[in-house]
């Protein structure tokens, strides 16, 4: 098998700074991190090339103006499967039948996660603040959950019960009362019958079978026989995740969650072979990204050779081998501080810090969508079992938005209540500051009720009039 041909940036080098810029364009939400089959298949569609951000506006477009039918065209042309329109919904029957079947080992397995997903969410959220002072007025913050959510799961390159439990989970802690969940209609996904059994384990009744673009745009808009959601949460492709952003606005969604991607920072004490094994863990995603960043050069012709030796030995070393030659890339940087500044660049969804005071890096990093200390902290904890949800930030907007918790799931109202006395004590400065805005109306409907300072009573009811019929 040839050597692993990985990208190298040297950070002494004057080209590094282009580098850097070429790298973060390439992995970022603009980007296209999209793998060769979904480019070819794209093409075949709609007669031409287009980026990504055209196909989902299309798909978007279509399926908002033309429903069910834009669905089915473009689960077809995608999947390459015919669906009947009665034939998107998975039935009660498949999930119990899937369920009855299902290995009694991964069911308490899925049991054993739920309850770490559940305790460690329910702990977040958050609950009604209120501020009283007697006789005057009472403020409170009211948290609700959302009526009806939506939860995107891939199915294309793998199967992934743990999207289900990372994202149904939060949503029950928070109280959701309906959860909608999409999965295209793959072997690795509505068909796949650990799925199935994993969503009548948690309680999900409704499933569908529809992924991509098109199922992010069914949920946004509600086609035939499945209604609009509130919100839009879950990983996927690039494809996935540019709709999420083009329904934005239309409803809430959690974040822009697209191909896996991790940053390694790791110094002398980091073991080659275990960090090797992290790059591959979210290359194999495929597509997905794997940075290694470090001031020790040895290391990473040490890992390179790991690369080497373990691709070799996977399922999918193939997929992974690919991704890293795309996206992967070592870079060698002269001191910490800059590893740390090209970290916080990149914002990456996982960050794992591999040396000897692992807390001392993460402390001035808060550009990560989750960060894992040390050499026994892999990222597939957090993938799988930990508690916090892995649906994470992805293309450097860990920058400014976070990963999925419940409190996402809750939506807040503020409710005041003012007696008579609490309106007076705060009209003068209303009034006053209604009146330098010009906004008149807003001063008149507390000035009215002041009544020049003469206590106000409530009028009394009017008096029935007799019927003289």
């Amino acid at each position: 098998m040839p050597a692993l041909k990985i990208r190298r940036i040297n950070c002494t080098d004057p080209k590094s700074a282009r580098q850097l810029a070429d790298l973060r364009k390439s992995i970022s939400a603009q980007g296209e991190v999209v793998s060769a089959k979904s480019r070819e298949l794209t093409r075949k569609v709609f007669g031409e090339p287009l980026a990504p951000y055209k196909a989902v506006e299309r798909i978007c477009q279509a399926v908002q103006t033309k429903g069910l039918p834009a669905v089915l065209h473009y689960t077809e042309q995608f999947d390459r499967v015919k669906l009947p329109k009665d034939g998107i919904r998975v039935t009660d029957q498949e999930l119990r039948a899937a369920y009855t079947a299902a290995d009694p080992d991964f069911l308490d397995t899925v049991r054993n996660i739920r309850q770490n997903v559940l305790s460690f969410q329910m702990g977040l959220l958050h609950t009604d603040a209120v501020l009283s002072v007697t006789g005057s007025h009472e403020l409170q913050l009211r948290y609700r959950p959302l009526r009806r959510v939506g939860i995107c799961v891939p199915g294309g390159a793998a199967a992934y019960p743990s999207t289900l439990l990372m994202t149904v989970c939060p949503a029950q802690a928070a109280g959701v009362p309906e959860l909608a969940v999409v999965m295209p209609p793959t072997p690795n996904g509505a068909y796949n019958p650990d799925l199935l059994a994993v969503c009548y384990e948690l309680g999900v009744t409704e499933v569908y079978r529809i992924g991509g673009a098109q199922a992010v745009a069914a949920l946004a808009y509600g086609v035939e026989g499945l209604p609009a959601v509130d919100m839009i949460v879950g990983p996927g492709n690039q494809f996935v995740s540019l709709a999420k952003k083009y329904v934005s606005g239309h409803v809430a969604i959690d974040c822009v969650a697209g191909p896996s991607e991790v940053v390694v920072v790791a110094d002398e004490s980091a073991q080659p072979e275990f960090v090797a094994a992290d790059l591959i863990a979210q290359a194999e995603h495929s597509p997905g990204v794997s940075i290694l960043i470090t001031w020790e050069e040895e290391l990473l012709n040490e890992v390179s050779s790991a690369l080497n030796r373990q691709l070799g030995k996977l399922a999918r070393g193939a997929l992974a081998r690919e991704s890293l030659e795309r996206y992967g890339a070592f870079i060698l940087v002269p001191n910490k501080k800059t590893a740390v500044d090209i970290t916080r660049q990149l914002a990456p969804e996982h960050l794992h810090v591999q040396t000897r005071d692992p807390e001392a890096i993460a402390d001035e990093i808060d550009d990560a969508g989750a960060i894992f200390l040390g050499h026994w902290t892999p990222v597939a904890l957090g993938d799988y079992a930990a508690g916090p949800s892995h649906v994470l930030p992805t293309g450097g907007t860990a920058r400014f938005t976070s990963g999925l918790t419940a409190n996402d799931f809750l939506r807040c109202s503020s409710v005041m209540s003012f007696t008579q006395r609490g309106m007076k004590h705060l009209a003068e400065d209303v009034v006053r500051l209604a009146e330098k805005e010009g906004l008149t109306g807003h001063a008149a409907s507390v000035s009215m009720r002041v009544g020049n300072g003469k206590p106000l009573t409530a009028r009394p009811p009017k008096k029935p009039t007799k019927s003289h019929a």
